[in-house]
């Protein structure tokens, strides 16, 4: 399961209600919800370099990291940002330096998501994910990777060479959770554009081949594709297992 821990939508959040934690966790534990995983509100960027605004990320990140180690939520799914400009690399070492800022609490783990190829953004190129998991330390931060991102910066999901590529640069073992979307615009479109499984440009037979890998069917997966009508998003959702489990064979 994934959440917002709070506003995804502004800087500041309500503080969480002692009832709202133990609740929380007592329910986590008697439905069985494992791993539980938050992602950062929109606002903050770590790429930039304006003062104010890495000075206002560094601080978000940590107040939703110890909004996690309250709720007892594992991952937390963040955006790395826009360079504003200034080119990767400094983009790369502001997160670096932002994520050390933070101190994150121990127990949450940092999960980088992977960028679709936008104007200025970091962590499109797998080798950016793999020289930010240098920088900060592997056992310091694991990798959520989108699969309409990746489609949309350039890497082909539906050919082989997209897993050596990941486990190259980033280690398959590493990526701890996985954001399931089809893409609407063609392969490296640059466009972060999610289309429900099996209407867009990766298609079914897509799914059906990057689940066909070793160990990539059985991590944990969140579906962010566009909302449908109750009855036609069971219908995706039965279609993905259905792929998952065919895959998996």
């Amino acid at each position: 399961m994934q959440i917002f821990t709070g506003n995804p939508r502004g800087w500041e959040s309500r503080n969480l209600g002692t009832l709202e934690i133990s609740e929380f966790r007592r329910k986590s534990v008697e439905y069985d919800i494992s791993p539980v995983a938050a992602h950062m509100p929109y606002l903050p960027n770590l790429a930039s370099g304006n003062e104010d605004t890495r000075n206002k990320s560094v601080y978000a990140l940590r107040e939703n990291a110890d909004r996690c180690a309250a709720l007892g939520v594992r991952y937390l799914v963040l955006h790395l940002g826009s360079h504003l400009g200034e080119g990767v690399g400094k983009g790369i070492r502001n997160v670096a330096i932002g994520i050390d800022d933070a101190d994150i609490p121990n127990g949450v783990i940092p999960l980088l998501e992977n960028s679709a190829g936008q104007k200025n953004s970091v962590g499109s190129r797998l080798e950016e994910l793999g020289e930010l998991q240098d920088r900060i330390g592997r056992d310091r931060i694991g990798f959520c990777l989108d699969t309409c991102h990746l489609f949309a910066a350039g890497y082909d999901i539906r050919e082989d060479s997209v897993i050596d590529d990941i486990d190259s640069e980033i280690g398959l073992d590493n990526v701890r959770m996985l954001h399931l979307n089809d893409a609407k615009y063609e392969l490296g479109s640059g466009r972060d554009r999610h289309d429900n499984i099996g209407k867009g440009e990766i298609g079914t037979e897509g799914f059906l081949r990057f689940f066909g890998y070793a160990g990539m069917s059985g991590k944990p997966m969140i579906m962010e594709t566009p909302e449908l009508p109750r009855s036609e998003e069971l219908e995706e959702l039965r279609l993905l297992r259905k792929i998952v489990g065919m895959a998996a064979v």
